[in-house]
């Protein structure tokens, strides 16, 4: 495994991250306690320190497992780099979601709670939140790291804009800046590279991008046309005839070097300038394996070219924000 610093930070990550949003219960393709610690075990195995969740997984289901499974293999917690989020509602009640004071400080506790940890290393804005004043909830994030419960703090999924103001009131007031920026990023969907990646890579803020692989399509086993995806973005999406050509190019690529369309998404990110590591959803350990062996995979200029070049610009994916549950009848 090749471990990387994350951004300008001085904390150091595998250049795979475990995303844990599988772990748990509530649909058929997440997955019980069992299988769950069999996937962190061959994690840990291949020498992957970093695993991202968040209080909202299987509500706090996936943070549990999570906590437990590092427990259970007597993992040393100084060698981990533990991420979780705060943003998505979590309950009915009216101060049970957004990046308000109150919230914050509730939910970190929540989740250092279900972790069984004293803290986290990464703590991250699952979403923008324009109901909250920036400096409400910079200071607040800022407030945690000062408490110990956390090391660093980082975005997910907003505007570049957005990113900006959160940026410059940061500095203006000499509060936590963020070191890391989730966002969605892959062969399918490349149009954080207009705004965002250039911002993140100017202000030294590392990109860790979700759905590396589409959301299953970039894997090759299905085609867009016919997919049955727990994805909302892989299933209402990525279905013109440009996404096929991606998928098509992916494969073309895969089959001449002799390895698997997986491990060549995964590859093509590893390359791409200031990204420090994929977040690779693991369903099975076979994912972890192809991620792995990407590490290994070396694209040539002709391979990129080829990759690239059937890509065709989209709109934006919407900035998908969580309704509030709504209270149950009494």
């Amino acid at each position: 495994m090749e471990y990387v610093r994350l951004g300008r930070s001085g904390l150091r990550v595998s250049r795979i991250c475990v995303g844990c949003m599988s772990f748990g219960s509530g649909a058929d393709w997440m997955l019980a306690e069992e299988p769950s610690f069999a996937v962190i075990r061959r994690a840990l195995d291949l020498g992957i320190n970093f695993f991202d969740t968040a209080d909202v997984y299987s509500a706090g289901e996936s943070e549990y497992i999570l906590g437990k499974a590092l427990k259970t293999f007597g993992v040393k917690r100084d060698d981990q780099v533990i991420a979780t989020k705060v943003f998505q509602a979590v309950g009915p009640g009216a101060n049970q979601r957004g990046l308000s004071r109150k919230h914050i400080f509730e939910s970190i506790d929540n989740s250092l709670t279900r972790l069984g940890m004293d803290y986290v290393d990464l703590y991250q804005i699952h979403r923008f939140d324009r109901e909250t004043p920036i400096e409400e909830t910079l200071e607040a994030l800022t407030d945690v790291i000062r408490s110990g419960k956390v090391r660093y703090i980082g975005a997910s999924t907003m505007a570049a804009y957005q990113l900006t103001k959160m940026l410059y009131r940061a500095d203006q007031l000499h509060l936590a800046r963020f070191i890391s920026m989730q966002n969605n990023y892959s062969l399918l969907y490349r149009e954080e590279e207009r705004e965002m990646i250039p911002l993140c890579r100017e202000e030294g803020i590392g990109l860790i991008p979700y759905s590396p692989i589409g959301g299953g399509l970039l894997a090759g086993s299905r085609r867009a046309h016919t997919l049955r995806s727990h994805s909302p973005m892989a299933r209402d999406r990525f279905n013109r005839r440009a996404d096929e050509a991606v998928i098509d190019a992916v494969a073309a690529v895969a089959a001449a070097r002799d390895t698997t369309p997986a491990q060549v998404a995964v590859a093509w990110l590893l390359v791409q300038p200031g990204v420090s590591a994929p977040i690779v959803g693991a369903s099975k350990i076979g994912h972890l394996d192809d991620a792995a062996r990407a590490l290994d995979l070396k694209l040539t200029a002709e391979d990129c070219a080829k990759l690239e070049g059937a890509y065709e610009t989209q709109p934006p994916l919407p900035l998908y924000i969580r309704p509030v549950p709504q209270e149950q009848p009494r």
